[in-house]
């Protein structure tokens, strides 16, 4: 039975193992230029705003410099660092079979965003990708679903969206959309099972599955 006329991805987390790579990239930063390392807690902290307005707030007069550093690392890094999750290239696919309009709502900026999407070969296979330069309020504003289904103009109770993070709840259902919060990877169990989303998957397969049952 087909119940969603359209799919949007999360990327760090839900498509990608990109978690060791950011943490890295970032104590690649401060090591170079604070000569400290910072634990996850920390980095964690500044997450919401894109890299850039991190780096530009964080670095200050040495931002260009930093920004520079910060990009040549997480892709000279990120085929030894980070991939898709096994398993979730098959689905894209079988989703982009169907005809099913495939996006993106990231809060990554899209320097990093388009990096990863051409590591794990699937930035092909979007057909809009909304990242955190691209709207005026990051998640868990609503703003990048709205997009997305304004688009394509979607029935939103036929819209999923996919992610790990309790913001990706709270945009799905300010936009009225079904949410599956997938957990293999996830950093905010706890406050994504708070808020009872419509869909929880631990594991890619049981994932896989349920978009097959539902395209």
């Amino acid at each position: 039975m087909k119940n969603f006329d359209g799919i949007i991805f999360d990327i760090d987390g839900t498509l990608t193992a990109t978690h060791d790579l950011i943490f890295a990239t970032f104590n690649h930063i401060s090591e170079k230029y604070f000569n400290k390392k910072m634990s996850k807690e920390e980095i964690l902290s500044m997450f919401g705003p894109t890299e850039d307005v991190i780096l530009k707030d964080w670095m200050k007069d040495k931002y260009e410099d930093a920004r520079e550093t910060y990009y040549s690392f997480y892709q000279s890094q990120h085929n030894s660092m980070a991939d898709i999750f096994p398993g979730l290239t098959e689905t894209i696919n079988l989703i982009k079979s169907k005809s099913i309009p495939l996006g993106i709502y990231t809060g990554k900026g899209k320097d990093s965003s388009f990096i990863t999407l051409k590591e794990i070969d699937l930035l092909h296979q979007f057909d809009l990708i909304i990242t955190g330069d691209d709207v005026t309020e990051h998640k868990p504003s609503p703003e990048g679903i709205n997009l997305f289904v304004n688009k394509f103009n979607l029935d939103r109770e036929r819209v999923l969206m996919v992610g790990d993070a309790h913001v990706d709840v709270l945009a799905a259902r300010d936009a009225g959309v079904k949410i599956a919060s997938v957990l293999w990877d996830s950093y905010h169990i706890n406050q994504v099972l708070e808020l009872n989303p419509d869909f929880i998957f631990y594991n890619v397969n049981d994932f896989a599955e349920f978009i097959k049952d539902n395209i």
